[in-house]
């Protein structure tokens, strides 16, 4: 994902939260401490754990309450991951690696004093729960892939077909670009990401931008998009071409191996996650559960929330 779109969504989500009355991600948590460092946790629900494993890299757990309404089914786990939202941050930004990710899901489930957990990971969350489930099945009693990436070829189609929409659609956003990137800026420079930043969340991410609408008055929340760690695990001009860590994981030849019931599932207008990469995930897993949906972008928990969340139900059985 963009670094500079991240963390839109979390409007949707939050008038969900004050309507229904659901555990305030602000206070009605708590820290635990993981690979020594105090994690943000708000856990709530009946049934299984899921933790919910946000996307980025670098976004907190709000952007994820559209998904409050499962815990009528299971035990929801959001959490505040190393360097983002209320959780502590690395004091070399070198210490945020995709390999601490997935440690930290295997000491988070240490420290809550679980044994199996249904794992939810969702766009860069994907990369952990995928590489969650290759080490450590033993603990994973169902896998959900959302609207993610199997490999780094993947994530480089994300930048190619994000560049040519901006292109094609926003040619005055696109020209200011070039201009400074020819005088030698890139992604991770505050002006270029203050000019990408310019197209609106919904035109990569939804099938409906309606849905992703700035809201006026929001409550803020500490550290939702941590730009630094972003560009760290994406590289320093990673909105055009990937490098460190996203820059070189690859999960498809290991796919195959994963045991438990997986359930993989993309939007028909995902210009980052897009469709044409996302279906040859039948290939490389093909014992998942495959699910294109329609009517959604991005984030089908919230353009389609309650076919997602009846097949999410059906699934987690």
């Amino acid at each position: 994902m963009k670094a500079i779109l991240l963390g839109l969504i979390f409007i949707v989500s939050v008038s969900t939260i004050d309507a229904q009355n659901f555990p305030d991600s602000w206070k009605d948590g708590k820290y635990v401490t993981v690979n020594g460092a105090k994690l943000w946790v708000v856990m709530f629900g009946k049934g299984d754990p899921l933790i919910i494993i946000p996307g980025g890299p670098g976004g907190a757990h709000i952007s994820y309450r559209g998904f409050d309404s499962m815990s009528t089914t299971s035990t929801l786990i959001y959490f505040d991951a190393f360097g983002r939202g209320k959780s502590d941050t690395a004091k070399d930004v070198r210490e945020y690696t995709l390999e601490r990710d997935i440690e930290d899901i295997e000491g988070l489930r240490k420290a809550l004093h679980l044994d199996m957990i249904n794992v939810l990971g969702h766009s860069y969350g994907g990369l952990v729960a995928q590489g969650y489930g290759l080490k450590y099945p033993q603990h994973v009693k169902h896998l959900v892939l959302a609207n993610t990436f199997h490999s780094f070829l993947m994530w480089q189609k994300n930048d190619d077909n994000s560049n040519q929409e901006i292109k094609t659609n926003y040619p005055e956003v696109w020209d200011t670009l070039m201009k400074i990137r020819e005088k030698g800026f890139v992604s991770s420079d505050p002006m270029h990401q203050e000019i990408y930043g310019r197209v609106p969340y919904g035109f990569l991410y939804a099938y409906n931008p309606d849905y992703f609408k700035p809201a006026g008055n929001r409550k803020p929340y500490p550290n939702p998009n941590n730009t630094k760690l972003y560009y760290q695990m994406v590289g320093k001009d990673g909105d055009f071409i990937v490098g460190s860590d996203i820059g070189n994981f690859d999960f498809r030849t290991r796919l195959k191996e994963l045991q438990m019931p997986v359930l993989i599932y993309g939007g028909r207008f995902d210009r980052v996650a897009v469709p044409e990469m996302m279906v040859k995930y039948k290939e490389y897993c093909p014992q998942a559960k495959f699910v294109i949906f329609e009517y959604s972008g991005h984030n089908p928990q919230v353009e389609e929330p309650q076919k997602l969340f009846s097949l999410l139900r059906d699934f987690l059985k």
